[in-house]
């Protein structure tokens, strides 16, 4: 077992970009998801991500390689049973999450820490699907990751103090600033953004504003280097509205309710990005 070994579970857009992030930084990375399909897409978009970074002259073609020779994709877990730190970084559902912290447990050695990427679920809960929940702690990245320089470690009833400090050494040395937050839902910052996100898609619904004025809006009018339809989009519907149904459930307070409008762009298949068209369409 080794801290110079990382192993990431999900190689969708949080996935790929923590491998990415700790490639460049000269971690050995162990990227696992269900299928070899799943990973062949996750290493072309980080082979992409790379490369943009190539094209703008911030990385040369060398260190390009090198990061990409540092990322092993396997379908099996067993491939992290040397890691010192494994991130879960699946899709924002509690039983998912729970099945995957438990296969994760039964491979790594006592003393790696194994840490989940949730923007909101509780990490005492998450825990108590491993043993020895001591090494288990919260380590939420921020989309796209290679971009934004801010980590959330959060630590839960039983984390101990040996995980968090290993924790943070590990966010300082991918280069990230990392943040402690307490054990509640949405942590710090999505505590913060997803009801403004959730208050701009009701005045969208309202018929207040269309999209792109709302957004004009609060880009010029608030200083947001993006709008919150726009930025709804680029995080995931689908992951919006399992973060405020996690805040509602949490706090059992109606503020936090979802917006009609979001749970219908859900349900029919609209969820940003990812799928080509939410609030606004994507080539």
């Amino acid at each position: 077992m080794s801290d110079e070994r990382i192993g990431v579970i999900g190689g969708g857009i949080m996935g790929s970009g923590i491998a990415q992030v700790c490639a460049l930084a000269g971690l050995s990375v162990a990227l696992v998801d269900i299928s070899e399909a799943a990973l062949a897409k996750a290493r072309a978009s980080i082979a992409s991500g790379l490369g943009r970074q190539v094209d703008k002259g911030t990385l040369t073609e060398q260190q390009r390689a090198a990061a990409l020779g540092l990322i092993a994709t396997s379908t099996d877990y067993a491939s992290l049973g040397d890691a010192g730190l494994v991130i879960e970084a699946a899709s924002e559902n509690l039983e998912l999450k729970q099945r995957i912290l438990k296969q994760i447990g039964a491979q790594v050695a006592v003393d790696a820490i194994i840490a989940s990427n949730t923007s909101s679920l509780s990490i005492s809960q998450l825990a108590a699907q491993v043993e020895h929940p001591g090494r288990f702690i919260g380590l939420h990245f921020f989309n796209p990751v290679p971009l934004m320089s801010l980590v959330e470690v959060i630590r839960g009833l039983d984390t101990a103090e040996a995980c968090y400090s290993r924790t943070l050494a590990f966010a300082e040395r991918i280069g990230k600033t990392a943040i402690s937050a307490g054990n509640r839902p949405g942590f710090v910052v999505n505590r913060i953004l997803v009801p403004m996100l959730n208050e701009a898609i009701f005045t969208l619904q309202e018929g207040l504003a269309s999209a792109e004025d709302i957004d004009t809006g609060m880009k010029l009018g608030c200083g947001q280097p993006m709008g919150p339809l726009a930025l709804a989009d680029l995080i995931g519907l689908d992951t919006l509205l399992a973060i405020l149904e996690s805040l509602q459930q949490g706090f059992g307070d109606p503020k936090y309710r979802p917006a009609p409008l979001l749970k219908e762009l859900v349900a029919a298949g609209r969820l940003g990005r990812k799928s080509g068209h939410g609030f606004y369409r994507y080539g």
